[in-house]
């Protein structure tokens, strides 16, 4: 039997991940994943006993290592314990748990919310479970991984459709609405790896003109866009039910682990009885509910924390198009991409910005195309003017030095 069928070390697929590996080491780059971090990372960091500007997290209103989520997060321990210690139908409920749940419906003007343990497993779970095979999932080209992971479990026919067009979305729903039971067309608030945004109410009006569902991933949205940081809903105006699942994750804005679909009571039930991510996993635990309540109710009472994250964000755009860097499509969000075509520059740019003092990390092929890979800068609103300006003038720097030794 050919080894590569049951040593893991023999797997094609690890074997180029570590030839990877060492073409990296050859080149004498340091690996820039998996750095060791001491404290709590916000516009800075620690790391190797040194501190960094940080643009490696979503942080993006600094609520996390705030004293009020921190303390709302121990005092829930002291009352509730750090576990469930089951799922919910089996153990029962925690008043924090619900109290989180009707905080977030509230926040989309939605009938009623449930929250699972992990974001990535929310978009699985989800759309796995409420989609099969006679149904049909119509996603934008450049859906986060979690979305496709659920449009394969469950069984439905997948189409992807050019970035943020929804011209090329009309045109498919026309082609092949009639031939499925239920369409759901998924989109995301803002988009992780180019930092952009759709234009919902378009999207909204093929909803509604073709009988589909409609799904909006909030992850890198909320707390980033609208005048008081509720997301793609507040930017353009929407009511909660323009859209049928309203999707985010606790882990970046609101300070804490988990994920969560706000819609309809009928959707909601359904999810909390039948949803295998939900049904079959322990419930979220209470300091890490009770740290997203707190986050959430301090982004709402302190709506400069929005300001401040906008301002530096156009910052950081605005000098690094003077500057002559490509920063793709970023436009109006938190998430500034520095498009440099080449993975192993990319590499080498990332560790030359860290010896300065400023930690920031690679994308590279596969996750994206080698042409795209790419630096990406996620800003917060614990970033200072300064900061700003220091990282833009040194990714000039280092690509000058880069540049000098290739020639």
């Amino acid at each position: 039997m050919d080894e590569r069928f049951y040593r893991f070390e023999k797997d094609p697929a690890i074997a180029a991940l570590d030839a990877q590996h060492t073409a990296v080491e050859n080149l004498g780059l340091a690996n820039p994943y998996f750095r060791l971090n001491d404290g709590v990372a916000r516009g800075t960091t620690r790391i190797e006993n040194r501190d960094f500007i940080n643009y490696a997290n979503y942080n993006y209103l600094g609520l996390c290592g705030e004293d009020r989520v921190s303390n709302a997060a121990t005092e829930a321990i002291r009352t509730a314990g750090t576990s469930v210690s089951a799922s919910r139908i089996a153990s029962g409920e925690r008043l924090v748990q619900q109290e989180l749940e009707q905080g977030l419906a509230r926040l989309y003007d939605s009938e009623d919310c449930v929250v699972f343990v992990s974001g990535h497993a929310t978009n699985v779970t989800a759309i796995g479970h409420l989609f099969g095979p006679k149904d049909l999932i119509l996603h934008d080209e450049l859906a986060h991984n979690s979305a496709i992971q659920g449009a394969q479990l469950s069984g439905a026919r997948r189409i992807p459709f050019p970035h943020n067009d929804a011209a090329a979305l009309e045109t498919l729903l026309a082609q092949h609405r009639n031939q499925h039971e239920r369409v759901l067309i998924f989109v995301e608030g803002v988009y992780s790896m180019d930092g952009d945004f759709p234009d919902l109410p378009r999207f909204v009006e093929l909803r509604n003109r073709y009988k589909t569902y409609l799904m909006v991933d909030e992850a890198h949205s909320l707390g980033v866009l609208g005048k008081t940081g509720k997301g793609i809903r507040e930017h353009f105006g929407l009511k909660g039910s323009d859209v049928d699942m309203w999707m985010g994750t606790l882990s970046k804005t609101l300070a804490s682990c988990g994920g969560y679909i706000a819609g309809s009571a009928a959707l909601v039930r359904y999810l909390k009885y039948s949803a295998p991510g939900f049904l079959f996993s322990v419930g979220i635990t209470p300091p890490n509910a009770a740290a997203s309540i707190a986050a959430l109710e301090m982004m709402q009472a302190e709506p400069e924390r929005v300001d401040h994250l906008r301002a530096r964000a156009e910052l950081f755009r605005k000098l690094a198009v003077e500057k002559g860097l490509d920063i793709g499509l970023s436009d109006g969000s938190a998430v500034v991409p520095v498009v440099i075509g080449d993975s192993m520059k990319s590499i080498a740019l990332s560790n030359i910005l860290f010896e300065s003092g400023i930690n920031v990390q690679p994308v590279l092929h596969p996750a994206v195309e080698e042409s795209e890979s790419r630096l990406r800068f996620f800003i917060s609103s614990a970033h200072t003017e300064e900061q700003v300006r220091i990282t833009v003038d040194a990714i000039v720097e280092a690509l000058d030095q880069l540049n000098g030794l290739s020639a």
